[in-house]
């Protein structure tokens, strides 16, 4: 599952979690980034060091991987197909570029774009969490329109415009594909 920031990618994760039919497991990615306070390992993030990540790197267990802001980011494989070995369906909440890289690994991978209405209400949404300058949004707006040019690389898109919908449609995108 991708989208651009502030489509609402998180929450509609967070929902489809719940339904416990659907038999998810969330991927949990691996970084080189200090774990924050609160923050659990093996819960938001593996925390590993430069050096356990680009191990996993060299023996190809990353699906995908990035470096950004200094810090490294990927999706575990091992992690991924023990769950997928276990019966579970995996879901890994990723940017464009990192699921291109899943779909040359994983051929029968459902992807799904979530896509805002409109640009403008995306900006709209990113202004009511205030909690971004106007510049970081102009920032992400300009992002989020290079990554709705990706969104024909995958097979499902779907409108966040309203979020109850927008779940269902994902629900059953997956439910038909079980």
């Amino acid at each position: 599952m991708s989208g651009p920031s502030g489509v609402g990618k998180g929450t509609v994760r967070e929902l489809l979690m719940e339904d416990k039919s659907l038999n998810l497991f969330y991927s949990v990615s691996m970084t080189t980034r200090h774990m924050r306070p609160g923050e659990v390992n093996g819960r938001e993030y593996y925390f590993v060091s430069r050096e356990e990540f680009m191990d996993n790197v060299a023996r190809d267990n990353l699906l995908e991987w990035a470096e950004y802001v200094g810090n490294c980011y990927g999706t575990p494989r091992d992690k991924v197909e023990a769950m997928r070995n276990e019966g579970k369906n995996v879901l890994l909440e990723i940017d464009v570029k990192g699921a291109a890289n899943v779909f040359k690994k994983v051929p029968d991978v459902i992807s799904i774009f979530i896509a805002p209405p409109s640009v403008e209400e995306l900006g709209n949404r990113l202004r009511g969490r205030g909690t971004e300058s106007e510049e970081v949004i102009a920032n992400r707006v300009s992002q989020a329109m290079k990554e709705l040019e990706y969104k024909n690389l995958y097979k499902y898109v779907v409108i966040n415009d309203k979020l109850e919908d927008c779940v269902e449609e994902i629900r059953q995108i997956i439910r038909s594909k079980m």
